[in-house]
């Protein structure tokens, strides 16, 4: 599904326009993202948890010339769904009951 499709969705079930539901979708995600730029989480019921973490510094090496790279420290966004969505997606996407 593209963003076309999602905000025509969302409109849809809203009962608003695709306007409107463009702009809460807009309005949503920076929201998130201030969160997410202070460190903290986003908890949505029934869904999951979008966290920030800190990747450590680590080691790699280049398959192709065996040379041994410093990767620095990183946060990185996680996602952690709740049991049913997992639930769910282990079954293939079915509900289960």
């Amino acid at each position: 599904m593209n963003n076309k499709d999602f905000i025509q969705q969302l409109a849809q079930r809203l009962g608003m326009t695709q306007d409107e539901a463009q702009s809460t979708m807009n309005k949503t995600i920076d929201i998130m993202g201030d969160i997410f730029q202070e460190g903290g989480s986003v908890q949505m019921p029934n869904f999951g948890t979008f966290e920030v973490k800190k990747r450590m510094e680590r080691v790699v090496i280049n398959p192709a010339t065996k040379q041994r790279m410093l990767v620095p420290p990183k946060l990185v966004l996680g996602f952690k769904p709740v049991a049913s969505v997992k639930e769910k997606l282990k079954n293939g996407g079915a509900a289960n009951g």
